[in-house]
């Protein structure tokens, strides 16, 4: 579970900064929200495939490690 909050917290700074960044630019938050995720509008069927299969695969192997821990300690 330390994996996904990590992971979750990094992108979740990243964004924000990303964010701040367009901000200060001089564009709105609607504008910034857009520039966030334009770069996954613009990928082929292929490469959001592969994106959701390895975000399925890191879910389930977190969730595979986590419900064999709590097996082990019962």
């Amino acid at each position: 579970m330390k994996i996904i909050g990590i992971s979750l917290l990094m992108m979740g700074c990243l964004m924000g900064f990303s964010l701040g960044i367009d901000i200060l630019q001089g564009f709105d938050v609607s504008q910034a929200l857009y520039n966030a995720v334009s770069p996954f509008r613009v990928m082929e069927v292929a490469e959001l495939f592969v994106l959701f299969f390895l975000l399925f695969l890191f879910f389930a192997e977190s969730a595979y490690l986590f419900i064999k821990k709590k097996n082990q300690s019962q």
